[in-house]
């Protein structure tokens, strides 16, 4: 198994302001804030990773709060839904939780005989809470507010929009060992069983959907999981030889990283496991350093004077 896909490794999306979006999903949702760096092309902004204790594959959520940046729009050619696993019987009380702090939740509902309660985030980024058909043994991370009851375990399933779903399935069989294993309507579940977990993949097919625009709110890519960067270059060349682009392995200190666009818009990437995000801080301190990629530490005075003084609740 360890040279094959394992499931989702992170989500990455865009944000309009770093205090609201730390206090929403650390105090609101109760995630760790595992890691707050900047952004690799733009040190002025953070990049915040959002997990369980450790920041395990599959459970992290990251940013780029681009202060500032206005609303996007979700549309086809992006990541539309985010699912999180949560614990059995506990919808209700994450209902009555939301409407006490003013979070805009729907109606709870049924997919693929899953019950599951959609929300937004302040940004309007879509999200979704799932309560999964089998047990999820995934610790989630305690809150004063959010015991294990409640906790997220992690991600449970990402949705594609996508005007035509055929290519961008195929490269999900044909290079990443997906199998197709549900369809309902216009919504096609795809899942690996190399994992038990974050092993979900929805298209949701548009023909007539209208193209989505990046901005808060929105997905900017979605992270697949491999073992290590050996597997990792293995999957560059299927990619390769598919005839789709790919760039070369980059260093994002806490993972190496592929990045290319699947055929129907959505930008994929491919991270590693290794070395991990205790490479520069021990378990008990993840998140509560500013750190930063080794080419901008020189500039740490300038960097902290731009970046936002963020607050804790």
């Amino acid at each position: 198994m360890n040279d094959s896909i394992l499931g989702l490794h992170h989500i990455t999306a865009i944000a309009n302001n770093a205090q609201r979006n730390y206090d929403f999903y650390t105090h609101v949702l109760g995630l760790r804030l595992v890691k707050k760096t900047v952004n690799f092309d733009d040190p002025s902004t953070y990049h915040f990773y959002y997990g369980n204790e450790g920041g395990t594959p599959g459970t992290i959520l990251t940013f780029f709060p681009w202060e500032g940046i206005g609303s996007g729009r979700n549309g086809t050619g992006m990541a539309t839904e985010i699912g999180y696993s949560v614990p059995a019987d506990s919808l209700d009380n994450w209902l009555g939780r939301f409407k006490e702090l003013g979070v805009g939740a729907g109606e709870l509902a049924e997919r693929f005989g899953e019950q599951y309660l959609p929300f937004t985030d302040p940004d309007g980024l879509a999200i979704a809470l799932i309560v999964p058909k089998q047990l999820d043994k995934r610790k989630g991370w305690e809150t004063e507010a959010i015991k294990e009851d409640m906790a997220l375990r992690g991600f449970h399933t990402v949705t594609l929009t996508l005007q035509k779903i055929e290519a961008t399935a195929k490269v999900l069989t044909d290079i990443f060992g997906y199998r197709l294993v549900a369809q309902e309507g216009n919504r096609y579940r795809f899942q690996t069983d190399a994992v038990p977990e974050a092993a979900l993949v929805d298209l949701l097919e548009e023909p007539e959907g209208r193209v989505g625009r990046n901005a808060a709110g929105t997905n900017h890519h979605v992270a697949f999981r491999v073992a290590n960067d050996a597997v990792q270059m293995e999957f560059r060349e299927k990619i390769l030889e598919s005839g789709l682009q790919i760039t070369p392995k980059i260093d994002r200190d806490y993972f190496f990283s592929l990045y290319f666009r699947e055929p129907g818009g959505v930008l994929f990437e491919i991270a590693t496991d290794n070395p991990g995000f205790t490479v520069d801080e021990p378990l008990d301190e993840l998140g509560t350093h500013l750190k930063l990629p080794r080419q901008y530490e020189g500039s740490r005075a300038k960097i902290e004077k731009a970046l936002p003084v963020l607050k804790s609740l």
